[in-house]
């Protein structure tokens, strides 16, 4: 199972350049980068871990990608996010988001459904390795 989230996700791994690539187009765009690693892809799980504060004030991206570097480094079997913020309106908005580490085995997501009372579903969701 490969989990789906952010902007390329069904497509195969970025390579470094590739990553390199789209930071690039982020700070053209004055975005800030932030660097996010989590064990628990579910996808409520919002709150990542922060690797880190967000790069506000980086202007090139091979900065982003020694902080990758070192979060790979730390922790290479999680799965790691780019996040870019725009701050335009006067508050920080994620335009875009995208996994860049996977762990050697993906956690496995599997969805149950049961009937409750008054014809209701109840849905579940269990992860495993």
């Amino acid at each position: 199972m490969r989990i789906t989230q952010g902007c390329f996700s069904f497509l195969p791994d970025l390579t470094d350049e590739q990553i390199t690539s789209q930071l690039d187009y982020c700070l053209r765009n004055d975005w800030a980068i932030g660097i996010e690693f989590t064990d628990s892809p579910h996808p409520r799980n919002t709150y990542w871990d922060m690797w880190g504060n967000p790069m506000f004030d980086l202007r090139d991206a091979k900065g982003v990608m020694l902080e990758l570097a070192d979060c790979r480094q730390a922790h290479s079997d999680t799965y790691i996010r780019i996040n870019a913020f725009d701050n335009t309106r006067g508050w920080e908005t994620v335009r875009m988001s995208f996994l860049v580490n996977r762990p050697a085995v993906e956690t496995k997501l599997a969805m149950s459904r049961a009937e409750a009372h008054g014809r209701s579903q109840v849905y579940g969701l269990q992860t495993s390795r």
